[in-house]
Parts: C-alpha cells; structure tokens; sequence
C-alpha cells in the first residue's frame, strides 16, 4: 500500500511507534549516540596515528609488500582499544556532553 512520497504505510507506521512513551526510544538514542561517539573517536585515532607513521623517515629494510594493509589494520585496532579502555581520550566524553545536551533538549530524556 503507497503512503507519503511513495513510502508504504507500513514504514511510517514503523518510524511512528518508535517514538514511544515509555523512554525506550531515550535509550535507545542514547546507546546510538554513544556508539557513535565511541566510533568518531576511534576513527580519529586511527587517522591520528596514520599521521604520525608519516613521520618516521623510510629506509630500504622496512618497505615490504603489504606493509601499509599491516600498519592501517594495526592502526585501526589499536585506535578502537584506545577509544574503549577508560573511556578513550577524552573525545568522545566531549562529545556526548555537546551532542547529549541536544537529545535533552528534545525531550527525550
């Protein structure tokens, strides 16, 4: 069945009781909004330690095949366990406190 701008009614009725009363829609914004806190900051890492590599001179015994895939997956790995243990570098705290005062502000908590 067509709805609003080609969307079925059975999307909108979807989106709609997902907005519901009882505060699980709270929660679950705020394990998004967390989760994307957490990952933002773990990707700023990683492109901080990308940078960083840059740095370090090249010499002839550490060029081999593959050796960027290497150092991006290790990159990668170690930026997401900073992001997780302790609560990161401080980035992602920053964040919720900007981005969750606008959930707030919405009425959602």
């Amino acid at each position: 069945m067509e709805g609003l701008n080609g969307l079925s009614i059975g999307a909108v009725s979807k989106r709609v009781e997902t907005n519901r009363p009882d505060g699980q829609q709270r929660e679950i914004d705020e394990e998004k909004l967390k989760k994307a806190c957490a990952d933002f900051e773990s990707i700023f890492i990683s492109y901080m330690l990308k940078t960083m590599r840059r740095t370090i001179p090249q010499s002839g015994l550490n060029k081999f095949p593959g050796k960027d895939i290497y150092t991006t997956m290790i990159d990668q790995k170690v930026a997401e366990d900073l992001a997780k243990r302790g609560g990161g570098i401080g980035l992602q705290e920053m964040l919720l406190r900007q981005l969750g005062s606008g959930i707030r502000g919405r009425g959602l908590r």
